[in-house]
Formats: structure tokens, C-alpha cells, sequence
């Protein structure tokens, strides 16, 4: 797995996870979407630790910057 995400772009994932979950231990959601929301913060979290999205490859997406 070649990196292909850049700083702005994990740091955003990781707030909107963030917020994902205040939202659901503040009990502002609950139910089907909060159990949706919640898998999709955890997707959010461990694509950002790993600096790849899978959804970017087929598209030739990157929005790391080039080395050079």
C-alpha cells in the first residue's frame, strides 16, 4: 500500500470522526445512523493512521504531496 494521503486530508478524516463521536456519546444520533456514522469514523480513523484510501486508488487520486 503506497501512501496516497496528505497531511489536510487526515487531519480532516480524523475531526469528522471526531465529531462523529461526541455526537453519538452526546446521544445527538442513535439508532441505524449512528451505527453507520460510527463505522464510517472508524473507517475515517484507520485509513488516516495508515495514509491510504482504498476509494483513491481506481480513480489515480492522491492527494499526498510529490517527493522531489
Amino acid at each position: 500500500m503506497k501512501a496516497n494521503m496528505g497531511t489536510a486530508d487526515r487531519v480532516v478524516r480524523i475531526i469528522v470522526a471526531l465529531i462523529i463521536g461526541g455526537l453519538y456519546f452526546a446521544n445527538m444520533i442513535s439508532g441505524t445512523v449512528a451505527i453507520i456514522l460510527l463505522v464510517l469514523a472508524g473507517i475515517f480513523i484507520a485509513t488516516s493512521f495508515m495514509s491510504f484510501c482504498p476509494l483513491y486508488l481506481p480513480f489515480g487520486i492522491s492527494t499526498r504531496k510529490k517527493q522531489g
